[in-house]
């Protein structure tokens, strides 16, 4: 497939790394704090990706008054160390890397607040593959990927027809079609392939080096 994108734009959680463990504890120490029920690990799964306001109110339904607690509690939890405990997924690196060499930018598109998203990428010092990134102040709970991309796409000059989203929920393809990119859904992350699907995804991928090939790149064993 020739290429045909100018820049890949990458959420983080789910599709760069698997940060379920950390996100999971921190949701579950605030439900615990705030005396609610136990959830499951499917449903503390669900938290992966959208707005903590979007989910502490749709997945635990809780009100905006509780929610707003909750989200200090996780960030206390999660601040206090709990967003370093995550994995980056294999062959990602390796991605990122190779991404200038076939005329590609990268950028990073990201529901996380700011700070914690700075946090992480000096952690793992992985800031030098993006060229742009995106991510929403701690006060804004929208779950409109849109908007971000939007941002992304400005920064780095280029149309949404030169863009490509890289996503694992339907957040992710959802923000991409209204903002007019093509997308690509990972099965690898926290989301479904059926939601995937049913969201409008352009392709899909097995894994970090599935995404090569959509992207115009051979793969490793090339």
């Amino acid at each position: 497939m020739p290429n045909a994108y100018k820049a890949v734009l990458f959420d983080l959680d789910g599709t760069i790394n698997d940060s379920s463990p950390g996100i999971t504890n921190s949701v579950r120490f605030a439900l615990d704090r705030l005396g609610c029920p136990p959830m499951t690990e499917p449903e503390l799964r669900r938290f992966v990706g959208p707005s903590l306001y979007f989910s502490f109110t749709n997945y635990a339904g809780l009100d905006d008054e509780t929610a707003e607690r909750a989200i200090a509690l996780f960030r206390e939890c999660y601040g206090g160390g709990d967003l370093f405990n995550l994995k980056i997924y294999d062959g990602m690196l390796e991605l990122l890397a190779d991404l200038p060499r076939f005329g590609l930018r990268a950028a990073l598109v990201t529901s996380k607040p700011t700070g914690m998203v700075d946090r992480i990428l000096d952690h793992f010092d992985t800031r030098k593959y993006f060229s742009v990134v995106t991510a929403p102040s701690p006060s804004d709970h929208s779950s409109d990927k849109s908007v971000l991309i939007r941002q992304a796409l400005e920064r780095l000059g280029l149309t949404p027809d030169e863009a490509i989203m890289v996503g694992d929920t339907r957040f992710d393809i959802l923000g991409a079609v209204k903002a007019g990119c093509d997308s690509v859904g990972v099965t690898y992350g926290c989301g479904t392939r059926a939601e995937l699907v049913e969201s409008g995804a352009t392709f899909l991928a097995d894994s970090p080096d599935a995404l090569r090939p959509i992207l115009g790149q051979p793969s490793r064993t090339e």
